[in-house]
């Protein structure tokens, strides 16, 4: 394999459980503060044990135009059942912007592989 977004997985997130949900406003004011989450298994609960797991979801930002993706938040999920504890695969951060761009973010299953989903927002003055 050349390239890792061939091996990037994608789906409607409805009807797949390892599809990263964002959840973002579609449009938003330049230079205010909102809030993205993400979170997988909204439609149909992934399973989260030792055996089966999401590791970790990264949020990315694309500026129309730009040419470079920007790390937004990297949220790890690290007990799976370990002495009864439980991370659930959900992410919350508050992000400011200035320009249009694109949502991706990516989610990494350990059975499974890694897995991606987008959502745009408008950026008005």
């Amino acid at each position: 394999m050349d390239s890792l977004g061939k091996l990037l997985q994608t789906g409607d997130w409805k009807g797949e459980k390892h599809v990263p949900v964002i959840h973002a406003p579609e449009e938003v004011k330049a230079g205010e503060d909102f809030e993205i989450a993400v979170s997988i298994g909204d439609a149909i609960k992934h399973p989260n044990t030792l055996e089966h797991h999401i590791a970790w979801i990264k949020v990315f930002y694309f500026e129309d135009g730009g040419k470079f993706p920007v790390e937004l938040a990297t949220f790890n999920f690290t007990a799976h059942g370990e002495a009864g504890a439980f991370t659930e695969p959900f992410g919350k951060t508050t992000v400011r912007l200035s320009k249009c761009g694109t949502i991706f973010a990516i989610s990494y299953c350990n059975i499974h592989g890694l897995w991606e989903n987008t959502a745009k927002i408008k950026v008005k003055e």
